[in-house]
């Protein structure tokens, strides 16, 4: 008689799957939560009178092919991380728990573990822990080798402290933290670009002294402590921005109120030579350069002029790069 299907025959390993729990379990045991593992988990909410609970979902994109392609895999966790808590935390929340979501077609341990190590040191940095997940082993939907990589991210905020921009003034003045590179935006665009100049992924790069995939995969930028810092000193933004997909341009438009416009001068931006070698490699116009990629500035502060050199104080590679005058609802980079 011929044996019988099986899922394993079928593709899915309920071993690796359950090897793959017991790692992130050992991996996530300093983290303080309730329940990790069981079909629900948590953390302890204590300290808040009228809390807030906010909430962000975010992925890493094609920047999972370049770690794909080159077998790189212990950075896009942090990327995933930062990706949601950067988000979560413009509003003044306090990230208390993350989540992961791993799509694949075959469950290789070597691979996945090193994507986990990626997410908990993520999670260190954001000072935020692993609560919990999904791995969804599926086969014959996704190639052998290929992942896809999803996060959620819970924060908390008392209700009378939510920064929402709504007070912006005239007069008022940006503030931005550099970028760690690309983060994990416009990789559709850096990835077609290389293959139409017959770049390699392992190609040297004199300029830059790093191989390309040394630079496409540096994990994006976490800012949770510095707005920690800002707000356990008392410093509330009027309101923070992610600079994302859609740049400075697309992304700080979002905190603006009506009949307030944002200038932002691009002589006072870091100078990223990444940004320069892929504008020139691919003839991208600035315009377009601006509208896709962040341009050297991952996070922005608009704030009150009286409190300004305290953020710059406080914070060590702050700088000032714009201010909010009168006018129709618009970002000019200038």
């Amino acid at each position: 008689m011929a044996e019988g299907w099986t899922y394993e025959k079928a593709g899915v390993s309920l071993q690796r799957a359950d090897e793959f729990v017991e790692y992130i379990k050992k991996k996530a045991k300093d983290f303080s939560t309730l329940l990790f593992g069981s079909f629900s988990s948590g953390v302890e909410l204590q300290g808040y009178k009228e809390p807030v609970i906010m909430m962000s979902c975010d992925g890493v994109g094609t920047k999972l092919k370049v770690a794909q392609s080159v077998g790189v895999h212990n950075t896009v966790g942090i990327d995933l991380v930062a990706m949601n808590v950067n988000d979560l935390i413009t509003s003044g929340a306090k990230p208390i728990g993350f989540m992961d979501y791993i799509a694949t077609g075959r469950i290789e341990l070597d691979i996945l573990k090193q994507v986990i190590d990626g997410i908990v040191e993520g999670c260190k940095r954001a000072e935020t822990p692993l609560v919990g997940g999904e791995t969804a082993e599926m086969p014959d939907f996704y190639p052998d080798g290929v992942y896809d990589l999803a996060g959620f991210c819970v924060g908390v905020c008392e209700k009378e402290r939510l920064i929402t921009g709504k007070d912006i003034k005239a007069g008022d003045i940006i503030v931005g933290l550099p970028s760690s590179g690309f983060h994990s935006n416009g990789y559709s665009l850096i990835r077609k670009i290389l293959e139409n100049k017959g770049v390699s992924y392992t190609d040297f790069v004199e300029d830059l002294n790093a191989k390309v995939w040394e630079i496409l995969l540096i994990p994006t930028r976490i800012y949770w402590k510095e707005v920690k810092t800002l707000l356990e000193a008392g410093v509330i933004p009027k309101a923070m921005a992610h600079i994302t997909g859609g740049g400075i341009g697309g992304n700080l438009i979002r905190v603006l109120p009506e009949n307030k416009r944002a200038v932002v001068e691009k002589k006072r931006l870091p100078k990223k030579p990444e940004f320069e070698w892929i504008k020139d490699l691919g003839k991208v116009e600035e315009r377009e350069m601006f509208r896709v990629f962040n341009m050297g500035v991952g996070f922005m502060f608009v704030l009150c002029p009286t409190v300004v050199d305290t953020v710059l104080s406080l914070l060590g590679d702050a700088f000032v790069c714009g201010y909010i005058e009168e006018g129709e609802r618009d970002v000019v980079i200038a």
